[in-house]
């Protein structure tokens, strides 16, 4: 027999996983909540509970990270990354970008470029995501994802 804390964890790791794969399409709070079987007040309030953060700025870190990706990896217009990764303006995505990662996507791409060198994958995810910037508390909770070392190497 599953208990109910488990139930509901089953429930929102259902809606994030739909996030992971959708972060791309527009997805609003009533389809995740409905993903999940839930209220869209139960959905938002357990999402939290359960991963610290809620659904809109889940969504939008995983766009973030899909976008540094983007930028690292293809010659792309900056434009084009935005649309593709789901966001609907470049205004919205360069000041999301900018609060997260701390720099400008085009800064970004130029501090990046030449980027890590040969590297086991995972040690390149985790050194790449969105963190906490230097002295500065993010709401992503994590940390300056453009270390000094990565400028300098460049």
């Amino acid at each position: 027999m599953v208990s109910a804390s488990e139930d509901q964890n089953r429930r929102m790791l259902r809606a994030r996983d739909a996030m992971d794969r959708s972060y791309a399409e527009p997805l609003d709070v009533p389809s995740l909540a409905r993903i999940a079987y839930v209220s869209e007040a139960h959905f938002i309030r357990t999402f939290k509970e359960t991963f610290g953060e809620t659904p809109h700025r889940y969504l939008q870190r995983r766009r973030i990270e899909r976008a540094m990706w983007d930028l690292r990896a293809s010659g792309k217009p900056i434009t084009d990354i935005a649309l593709a990764v789901g966001f609907t303006s470049l205004g919205t995505f360069s000041r999301t970008f900018r609060e997260v990662v701390g720099v400008s996507p085009s800064e970004y791409r130029t501090r990046t470029a030449g980027d890590v060198g040969p590297a086991p994958t995972c040690f390149r995810m985790a050194w790449q995501r969105p963190r906490e910037r230097h002295g500065e508390a993010s709401s992503f909770g994590e940390a300056d994802p453009v270390a000094p070392d990565l400028v300098s190497r460049s």
